[in-house]
Formats: structure tokens, sequence, C-alpha cells
């Protein structure tokens, strides 16, 4: 018996070798077959699980009338810049009237590729985020980044970090925003990591919301057209401050009414169930000025959608494998026929007709297994690699 297996083994790789480009290719055919419904799987698993985290942990998002998935992905994700603006007095109405913790989110603008996130203190505590390094924003202009932002950029706590403007030509005269990187955050394995967060007033700043400007006594007298008095005209090289610094932050003044300044979405933490009914109730989506939405259903309805067209891909590349079988049982069948000579010169030798029979299904179990052992080598880097990628990427 053992003679027989030695034997079979010897030839059936003899043959695999001399037939090596044709195993390849069938190697490669059933490994992909095997492979992509799993990789499919898992990713999406991976996916579901990180997101469905982040949001499940969010209680309630206040948001302007419009799309609830770029209402969350822009409040939760930061990768959803234009979406519509909610009137800042709305938050602090809900915070006034029901005791609820409101934390206002401005998630609109960009420093060197990372989104600014304006927000309050109160974010840092709802998120369990704390500073590796510095400390926490202490005044206009200050802001803290993520430990990728960090990583990414090579920056630390008591660097500068610009704002990026929206248009290289501004003809409202709005300047990029110079701030002062105060602390470093912990890395959490959230989008928190690939952001950059200031105080909600420092990114109406960078709106042009806000500014500052240099005292007229100490404009150059070029700069003065006219001087009566106490009144003093300046010509246009009075400048808005492009960073906010100790000598310059008492010029800095918001133009308007704060209440109508823009947030993009605000997390909302009613004080217990009943408040957080009222809430959903009082800001009906369709029915109000403002809508309230709750994170957790906004992802379960989108992975309902994802979780359809995952099952339809997933038989569609079953079929495919079906199909790939079907070509290799064929092509197995067409081999045995070309090696029919072969078989019967080693029945004339004597060899049983077990040991034909081995070399028969020598070159399909080889195949069949080392493709099994690849597809699942390749899911398992998946397993790994997917959740380290979607926080690599702010997922």
């Amino acid at each position: 018996m053992n003679g027989n297996l030695a034997g079979i083994f010897y030839l059936g790789s003899r043959h695999l070798a001399r037939q090596r480009g044709r195993v390849v290719l069938l190697v490669a055919a059933l490994t992909l077959s095997l492979f992509l419904p799993l990789a499919i799987t898992v990713g999406v698993n991976a996916v579901e699980k990180h997101l469905r985290a982040r949001s499940v942990s969010t209680p309630l998002l206040l948001g302007a009338p419009g799309s609830q998935l770029e209402l969350v992905f822009n409040a939760l994700y930061f990768n959803k810049p234009s979406v519509p603006v909610l009137p800042f007095g709305v938050s602090r109405e809900i915070a006034r009237e029901t005791g609820a913790t409101v934390i206002p989110i401005h998630a609109k603008f960009q420093a060197r590729g990372f989104r600014i996130v304006g927000t309050s203190l109160d974010y840092f505590r709802f998120r369990g985020l704390a500073v590796a390094e510095g400390n926490l924003m202490a005044r206009l202009g200050d802001c803290v980044i993520g430990s990728g932002v960090a990583k990414r950029l090579g920056l630390k706590a008591g660097d500068r970090i610009v704002s990026t403007p929206e248009q290289m030509f501004d003809i409202a005269g709005v300047y990029p925003l110079r701030m002062r990187i105060t602390g470093v955050l912990r890395p959490a394995g959230t989008a928190d990591d690939q952001a950059v967060f200031c105080d909600v007033k420092t990114a109406w700043v960078i709106e042009g919301i806000a500014h500052g400007h240099q005292e007229a006594n100490q404009q150059a007298s070029s700069a003065v057209l006219e001087a009566d008095g106490n009144h003093i005209a300046l010509d246009s090289s009075i400048y808005e401050f492009q960073e906010v610094t100790p000598e310059n932050i008492g010029s800095f003044h918001f133009h308007g009414d704060q209440s109508e300044f823009p947030l993009t979405a605000a997390i909302v933490i009613a004080p217990d169930a009943k408040t957080e009914t009222i809430l959903m109730g009082r800001y009906q989506p369709g029915r109000a000025k403002a809508w309230m939405h709750r994170p957790g259903v906004a992802m379960e309805e989108l992975f309902d959608t994802v979780f359809r067209v995952r099952d339809f891909v997933v038989a569609a590349l079953a079929v495919v494998g079906v199909c790939a079988l079907l070509i290799m049982g064929l092509v197995f069948a067409l081999s045995n026929r070309l090696r029919a000579d072969e078989f019967r010169y080693l029945a004339n030798l004597g060899a049983p007709a077990a040991t034909i029979r081995g070399l028969v299904g020598f070159e399909a179990a080889f195949v069949i297994a080392t493709s099994a052992i690849l597809a699942t080598a390749g899911t398992l880097v998946l397993l790994v690699a997917v959740p380290r990628l979607l926080v690599h990427f702010a997922v």
C-alpha cells in the first residue's frame, strides 16, 4: 500500500510538473471562485461592524432637512461636507428647553486633506477621547489633531496647521486660518483619528462669519485716508488676520445673529428616554424646520440594502464557481483521455487498478486542495487587514 502511495505521488507530481501551466491556470480559477464570495462577505461584515458601532453609540442626531444618510456620514465620519446647514439657535433651544446635552458639529472645511470639525469640549467626553500630548483647545484659533493626522503630517503640539480655502480666489476676502495645535489625541481606531478638531467658533472664523482687524491707530500713515477727531478712514490695505494670537484676539468679532450661524449637525444626548421620545416627535422628518434622526436606524437601513446587493453578488459568484468546477471537470476528463496510452502501459507493467485510479484523482485533489488553502489564507489576511484599512482611511 505504501509502495502504491509513493508511486502515485511520484508519477502524479512528475505529471503536474510537466503540465504546470495548465495546473496554475486551474488553481488560479478555482482559488478566485472560492475566495471572492468569502472576501465580499468578510469585507461587508467588517465594514458593518465598524460603522454600526459608531452609529449605535450616538443616540440622536439633529440636522437640517435633507438626506438622513448624508447627515450621518457628515457628523459621524466627517466625509460628507456638502450637507444643508442647521441654525445654531435650534440646538441651543433644545438644550435650554429639555436639559439635553447638545454637541454642535461643523464639519465642512479641510486642512491639508483632513476634515476640520468645529465642536465643543463635550464631544471629547462623549467619545471618550483623551490627549496623548498637550491639551485640548483653550481659546479661539486653537485646535487638536487626531493621531492619524499627526502621524501623516508629522505634527505635534505647538505646531501650526492652516485651513484649506474652498476657492483659490475668494472675492469675499475670507483668508485661510492658521491654527495653533494645542494637543494630539490618543489613537481611537475611528474617524476621530483623521480629523482636526477646533471650537465651533473657530470654524465660524474659517467660514468668514467672524474676523479681526488691525487697530487703526497702528496702521502705517499710507493706510489712513482721512482722520478727523475720533473718526479714521482707512484704505483697502486693512486686512483680516490669518492667525489668532494673544495680541489680536480681542479684535475678533462676529457679524449677525449668532442663533443663525451654521452647523452641519448636532449630537443630542437626552437626559432620559421620555425626553428622547418627545424630541423625536417634535423634530419628526418632514414636519419640522430641523429633523431628528437615530443614526443606528439609518445605518440599519443602509446595510439592509448592502446585504441585498451582497447576497446577489455572492449568488452570481457561486454560479461562476460552479461553471469553473464544470470546466475543470471537463479539463480533467480530456486530460485523462489523452493519458489513456500512459495508463495502458502502466497496466501492462502490472500496476493495479487502484494505482491508476489514484493517478486519475491526484491532479484533481492537488488543484482542489491548493485552491482551498490559498482561498483560506487570503480570507484570513482580509480578516486582519480590513479593520486596519477602515481605521487608516477613516471610514
